[in-house]
C-alpha cells in the first residue's frame, strides 16, 4: 500500500505548509486514485468491453457487460457485514447503553456497511468522525477513498498525522480548476480551497474539533488494500469478449449470405417504379419462408460454422477462474442446491470465510479508534466509558439452521453461560436486554402461579423462643 507522508522535521499542525497539501493531493490522485476509480468503475458495469470498436464496417459490435465484478463485492460484503455490528464489554460495572445510543445517533450502521462495501471495491474505507454543527451529536460519515486520504510522518513508526478531504471544482469566476479541501488534525480542522497551477492558496483560520485524536479512520481490506475483485479484471474482460464474440456470431449467422447454385432469385433490373426486382424477391421470401426452385437447383447459407461446445467450455472455465480466484463463491452455482448442513455450508464458504477473518482483523482495527473517538467525546459530557473495555461481535450473512442450533445450545446448557449462548442465536441483537427480559418473565409467571393457588408466605407463629425452651 502506498503511504502518503508529511517530513516530521517540518510538521505543526497549526500551521500547516499549503504547497505541501497541494502535492500531497496530486499525488494522491496520480499515484492511488487510478486503481480505484477503475475498480469503482468495473462495479458500476462500465467496463473495458463497451470502448470495443468495430473491426469491420458491416460487422456486428454487441458489448455485452457480464458484471461480476458487483456480485463478487456485494456478496462478500453481504457475508461479512450483513447484520448490524454488536457491542459487549468486559467491565461489569461500565454501562454501554450511553455509548450505543450515540452509535445510533451517529448512523453507524449505515456507514458500517457503506465502508464494507469501499473495501470490497477500492481495496480501502475512510470514515470521518465529527460532531454534527448546531447540535452535540457525535456523527459518522463514509468518505469516498477517490477523495480522501490519511499523511503520516516519515519516521519507522509511520504515526497519523492529519486526513485530506477533497473535491476537484470548476472556479465560476477565473475558470480555473481548484481543490476545496478539508484538513483535520489531531486538534484543528482547516478549509483550503488551493489552484491546481499553484497561482493562488488561500486558506481559513484552523479551529478545534475536541475529538482529541485524529478522527479520520482507515479500514484496510487486507495488507496491501486489494480490492476483492481487482486481481480478476482480465478475466473478467476475456469473459466479456467471448460474450460478446459469441451474440456476434450468432448475429452474423443470421445474416449470412443465401447463396443459389443452378438459379437466380430474380430477373436484373428494376419494374416500373424503380424498385429492385432482387429486392422485391428477397422480401417475398422474408415474408413466405420458403424458396421455389428447379429442380437442379440448390440454396444454401454461407456462414462460419459456430463451436458451441468449445465456446462454452471456455466461458465455464473463465467463470469458474473468476470465483476460483476471487476466493468468493458463485452462489449460483449447482454446489450451493440444496438442503446442506451447517458443517457442509462452512467447507463450501472456507475460502470466502478466510478472506472476511482477514477484512475483519482489519475492521477490528479501525473499530478500536471509532470507539475511542466516541468515548472521548462523551467524556466531555461528563459520560465516562473505558474504550478498552469495549469489544465489538461480527455476525456472518449466512442462513442458520435454527433446529440444528436450538439443540446445539440445549446440549451446552450448564457447559456454557447463559450470555455465551444467547449470543448465538442470530435474531438476538443485544444478549444483555434479553437476558433481563428472560428474567422479568420468569419472575412474572412465579407471581402469577403464587397468586393462582393463593399462596401465603410462611410465617413464623407468635411467641418467645426462650420461653418455649424453658417449659421443656
Amino acid at each position: 500500500m502506498y503511504k502518503l507522508t508529511y517530513p516530521a522535521e517540518k510538521y505543526d499542525e497549526s500551521s500547516l505548509d499549503k504547497n505541501i497539501i497541494l502535492t500531497l493531493i496530486k499525488q494522491h490522485r496520480n499515484k492511488i486514485v487510478p486503481q480505484i476509480r477503475k475498480n469503482m468503475r468495473y462495479y458500476e458495469g462500465k467496463h473495458d468491453i463497451l470502448a470495443r470498436k468495430k473491426s469491420d464496417r458491416n460487422a456486428p459490435n454487441n458489448k455485452v457487460v457480464c458484471n461480476h465484478a458487483k456480485d463478487i463485492s456485494d456478496t462478500a460484503t453481504g457475508y461479512f457485514m450483513s447484520s448490524a455490528l454488536t457491542f459487549r464489554c468486559v467491565e461489569k460495572s461500565m454501562n454501554l447503553d450511553k455509548l450505543t445510543d450515540a452509535f445510533d445517533t451517529g448512523d453507524v450502521d449505515e456507514t458500517d456497511h457503506d465502508n464494507a462495501l469501499d473495501m470490497a471495491r477500492a481495496g480501502c474505507a475512510y470514515e470521518y468522525v465529527f460532531v454534527k454543527a448546531g447540535t452535540n451529536n457525535v456523527i459518522s460519515k463514509n468518505l469516498d477513498p477517490r477523495n480522501a486520504f490519511i499523511v503520516y510522518d516519515d519516521t519507522i513508526e509511520e504515526n497519523e498525522l492529519f486526513g485530506v478531504y477533497y473535491n476537484y471544482v470548476k472556479d465560476d469566476m477565473t475558470g480555473k480548476f481548484k481543490f476545496i479541501a478539508d484538513v483535520v488534525t489531531e486538534n484543528l480542522q482547516y478549509h483550503m480551497i488551493l489552484f491546481n497551477d499553484g497561482s493562488t492558496l488561500s486558506s481559513d483560520e484552523p479551529k478545534e474539533h475536541y475529538m482529541k485524536e485524529l478522527p479520520f479512520i482507515l479500514y484496510q481490506n487486507n495488507k496491501d488494500c486489494i480490492g476483492d475483485y481487482e486481481q480478476q479484471i482480465t478475466l473478467i474482460d476475456a469473459y466479456n469478449q467471448i460474450t460478446s464474440d459469441r451474440v456476434n456470431d450468432k448475429e452474423q449467422f443470421l445474416n449470412a449470405l443465401l447463396v443459389l447454385y443452378g438459379a437466380k432469385l430474380a430477373d436484373d433490373g428494376d419494374d416500373e417504379n424503380g424498385v429492385s426486382e432482387v429486392s422485391k424477391a428477397l422480401k417475398v421470401l422474408k415474408d413466405n419462408g420458403f424458396l421455389e426452385l428447379p429442380e437442379d437447383a440448390k440454396a444454401e447459407y454461407l456462414a462460419r460454422t459456430l463451436d458451441e461446445n468449445g465456446v462454452e467450455t471456455l466461458r465455464k472455465a473463465l467463470k469458474e477462474d473468476i470465483y476460483t480466484f476471487s476466493h468468493v463463491p458463485n452462489m449460483s452455482d449447482e454446489n450451493f442446491a440444496g438442503n446442506s448442513s451447517g458443517v457442509a455450508m462452512e467447507y463450501k464458504l472456507l475460502a470466502l470465510e478466510s478472506i472476511t477473518k482477514t477484512k475483519e482483523r482489519y475492521y477490528t482495527k479501525g473499530l478500536k479508534k471509532r470507539i475511542r473517538l466516541y468515548c472521548n467525546y462523551l467524556g466531555m459530557l461528563n459520560i465516562s466509558a473505558n474504550p478498552t473495555a469495549i469489544i465489538p461481535t461480527f455476525k456472518r450473512g449466512l442462513p442458520k439452521n435454527l433446529l440444528e442450533l436450538s439443540q446445539i445450545i440445549s446440549n451446552l446448557r450448564g457447559f456454557v453461560s447463559r450470555k455465551t449462548l444467547i449470543q448465538q442465536l442470530p435474531f438476538v441483537e443485544d444478549p444483555e436486554a434479553e437476558m433481563e427480559s428472560v428474567k422479568e418473565e420468569n419472575k412474572e409467571a412465579v407471581e402469577q402461579q403464587q397468586g393462582l393457588f393463593g399462596y401465603q408466605p410462611n410465617t413464623p407463629p407468635e411467641g418467645d423462643g426462650e420461653e418455649d425452651e424453658s417449659e421443656d
